[in-house]
C-alpha cells in the first residue's frame, strides 16, 4: 500500500465578499510508496503550494482525499491537527522558519519539546543527526550566527528528529548559494538512501534532478511525470528541462 495517497484533489479559493472564485485545485492524484523521492514542479499559480499545504495539513481541499498510511488527513480534526503533524510530517522551508531567540540545539529539540519528550531521549535521537549533517561544532550558536546552508541542516535536523512518516520540502534550496545548494541537495539524497520519503516541491531543475520521479502541475491538475530509472542526474536535468519548455509553450503530453 502507498504511504501518501492524493485523490481527486480540488481547491476553490473565494475572493474576499465572494467576488470570485479561484480553482487552485482541478483534479490532483497521485500515490507516493515508502521511501520514494518525489518533486512537484509546475510555473508560478500552477497550484504547487495549494498542494504541499493541503499534504501538510494546514488547509483542507474544497473535495478530495488525502491519505497517510491509510488514515484520511483532511477528516482529522483541529484538536489532533498539530499532534498529527509533529508525529508524522517533518517540515523544511525555504526560508528555514528557526526561532531567532533559541540555540541551534533549541530550535533542532523544539518538535520534541512539544511533544513531551525527556532531554535524555531528546539528546540521543539529536547526536546521530547532527553528525550526519555535520552541524555538531554550531549546536550552542544562534541562527544569526550561522550561514544560510548551517541554517537550512539545522532546519532539516529539526524535521528528522521526529522520525516522520513524510518530508515536505517547500523551495529548500531557495535561499541558498550554489555551494550550500549542493550540500543540501546531497543530504536529502542520503536521507532518502536512508529510508526517508520526500516530497519536494521546487522550481529549481537541479533541486528536481535529485529526485527519483518528477511530478508536473499544470492549470491545477497533474500534467504529465517522469521517471528517473537509470538516468543520471545531468540526463535526468535534460528531461525535466524539455517537459518544462513544453509546459510553456502549452503542449500536450
Amino acid at each position: 500500500m502507498s504511504l501518501l495517497e492524493v485523490k481527486n484533489l480540488k481547491k476553490i479559493y473565494t475572493t474576499r465578499f465572494g467576488a470570485q472564485q479561484v480553482q487552485a485545485l482541478s483534479n490532483v492524484s497521485f500515490s507516493v510508496d515508502a521511501g520514494e523521492y518525489v518533486a512537484i514542479m509546475g510555473e508560478s499559480g500552477s497550484g504547487k503550494t495549494t498542494l504541499l499545504n493541503i499534504v501538510a495539513a494546514l488547509d483542507k481541499p474544497t473535495s478530495g482525499d488525502v491519505l497517510l498510511d491509510g488514515r484520511s488527513i483532511v477528516s482529522i480534526g483541529e484538536k489532533e491537527i498539530s499532534a498529527f503533524r509533529r508525529d508524522n510530517l517533518g517540515f523544511v522551508f525555504q526560508d528555514f522558519n528557526l526561532l531567532d531567540t533559541f540555540s541551534v540545539t533549541d530550535n533542532i529539540f523544539l518538535p520534541l519539546v512539544l511533544a513531551g519528550k525527556s532531554y535524555d531521549e531528546m539528546r540521543r535521537r539529536m547526536e546521530p543527526i547532527v553528525q550526519t549533517l555535520r552541524i555538531t561544532d554550531i549546536l550552542s550558536k544562534f541562527p544569526y550566527e550561522i550561514s544560510g546552508g548551517q541554517k537550512q541542516r539545522t532546519a532539516v535536523a529539526r524535521a528528522l528528529i521526529t522520525d516522520p512518516r513524510l518530508i515536505l520540502a517547500d523551495e529548500p534550496t531557495g535561499a541558498l548559494d550554489s555551494r550550500a545548494t549542493d550540500e543540501l541537495l546531497d543530504i536529502f539524497s542520503r536521507i532518502n538512501a536512508d529510508g526517508h520519503t520526500i516530497l519536494l516541491v521546487t522550481h529549481s531543475l537541479k533541486a528536481a534532478s535529485r529526485a527519483g520521479r518528477v511530478l508536473f502541475l499544470r492549470d491545477g491538475e497533474v500534467f504529465h511525470q517522469l521517471y528517473r530509472g537509470d538516468l543520471s542526474n545531468d540526463e535526468m536535468y535534460a528531461r525535466i528541462s524539455d517537459t518544462l519548455t513544453m509546459l510553456m509553450a502549452g503542449g500536450r503530453k
